[in-house]
């Protein structure tokens, strides 16, 4: 009898005992699986540019003084198309946004750097742009334009009229890739500005810029009333550009057709009359 109830009693605690290693294991792959979790959680906000934005409490936009895309009002600050579609962006992200002049042709280094989180300044999308940045979808047509004095424009109507002129253009811009593909004797410069005030004061023939920003600067009712356009050389495509591989690029996707589709994007189109530029947002 005593043997029997010792058997009965061996094989109870051996039971205890499993059950108590089981729950141990248990909890402990359980507990592991948590951590994994955990660690996959903070890898995941690590690897966002949108988490991180909205930790440092602030959007940085990489601009050069670009109207009528970027430029500053009477008090100072940056305003235009581009401008004020990042405000509104900047405003769901819920930051701030703040505006930081780059030198055009350091804009991918900027961006991998981290002194900035994105180019947001009429940037065309060429393939180096793209095989350099995540981009967003179009927002805006464009073209390179050939820019005179309006008394000479009659001389320069044409390709090969242009090849015996000295022209200006903004370094690393699309205008700069125009003239080297047309095989145009160049300068390059810090700004696009910079290159019309060079026609202006008589020092370059002519300088290539955008479509938008000719409409805007140059002509009757502007600083370079004695300033037109003429021929133009290529057309193109506006798009934000953000860092590598970042998520802040689907973000402003998803942003810009808001906005296009409640009608805030025209609103803002019309105010700096770059309207029939606009491109749907889908």
């Amino acid at each position: 009898m005593k043997k029997r109830y010792l058997a009965v009693l061996l094989s109870a605690i051996m039971t205890l005992s499993l059950t108590a290693c089981g729950s141990a294991a248990g909890k402990s792959a359980t507990g592991s699986a948590s951590a994994a979790q955990a660690a996959s959680g903070t890898q995941k906000n690590a690897d966002s540019d949108v988490s991180y934005i909205q930790g440092k409490g602030s959007l940085i936009v990489g601009i050069t003084d670009f109207a009528p895309m970027d430029y500053k009002d009477d008090s100072g600050n940056w305003i235009g198309f581009d401008a004020d579609l990042a405000t509104a962006v900047a405003k769901d992200l819920g930051v701030k946004v703040q505006f930081v002049e780059i030198d055009w042709d350091n804009k991918i280094l900027e961006l991998d750097n981290k002194s900035i989180d994105c180019v947001w300044n009429g940037m065309t999308l060429t393939d180096e742009v793209k095989n350099s940045m995540a981009c967003t979808n179009p927002y805006c047509n464009n073209a390179q334009v050939v820019v005179v004095p309006s008394d000479k424009a009659a001389q320069y109507q044409t390709k090969d009229s242009l090849k015996n002129l000295a022209f200006a253009v903004e370094a690393g811009s699309a205008g700069e890739a125009a003239a080297k593909e047309a095989g145009l004797n160049y300068t390059s410069l810090g700004a696009q500005s910079d290159a019309l005030m060079e026609v202006q004061a008589g020092t370059s023939d002519a300088c290539i810029i955008d479509l938008l920003m000719a409409g805007a600067m140059i002509g009757d009712g502007t600083s370079y009333k004695d300033l037109t356009h003429t021929v133009e050389l290529t057309t193109e495509e506006y798009g934000v550009g953000c860092r590598k591989g970042s998520d802040l690029a689907a973000y402003i996707n998803d942003e810009l057709k808001k906005l296009y589709d409640d009608g805030t994007m025209k609103t803002l189109a019309e105010k700096y009359g770059v309207q029939d530029a606009l491109t749907e947002q889908k």
